[in-house]
């Protein structure tokens, strides 16, 4: 039914699972490795480079998982919800697997959430496009 959010199949909540602590692992990696890239002009040019990045990622969750128009807000929900745990989790007990100090932590949060809010949006967007393609059809 249009509208209606459909239930995921088992094997798309592993695949979910699975892609949402990739996901984390990632980003966690990124921030560790290059934490200099959140501060200055570089921090704001990674804050438009990640749109793109966020979009993708939307995309690829889809793909991978195979989820259907009305199961994209589903999917992508469960992903974030998911990541964003692992990051409430590390930054309260575990800050040191982002950066040493509280700076680059805030900063990294902040683009986290960044991130986060993008991929809500593309897979709010994509979601709706999707629905209303199999409308018409």
């Amino acid at each position: 039914m249009e509208g209606e959010t459909a239930m995921l199949r088992l094997n798309q909540i592993i695949i979910c699972s699975v892609v949402a602590f990739l996901f984390w692992a990632l980003a966690t990696l990124f921030v560790h490795t290059l934490p200099g890239s959140l501060y200055g002009m570089r921090g704001n040019i990674g804050f438009v480079t990640s749109i793109p990045v966020a979009l993708l990622s939307v995309w690829l969750v889809c793909r991978l998982a195979r989820l259907e128009g009305n199961q994209i807000l589903s999917g992508c929900l469960f992903i974030m919800a998911d990541a964003m745990l692992y990051d409430a989790i590390a930054l309260r007990w575990f800050p040191t697997l982002y950066a040493a100090d509280d700076q680059t932590c805030r900063l990294a949060s902040a683009w986290l959430l960044w991130g986060y809010g993008i991929s809500a949006w593309g897979a709010l967007l994509l979601g709706l496009w999707r629905e209303r393609a199999a409308a018409r059809a």
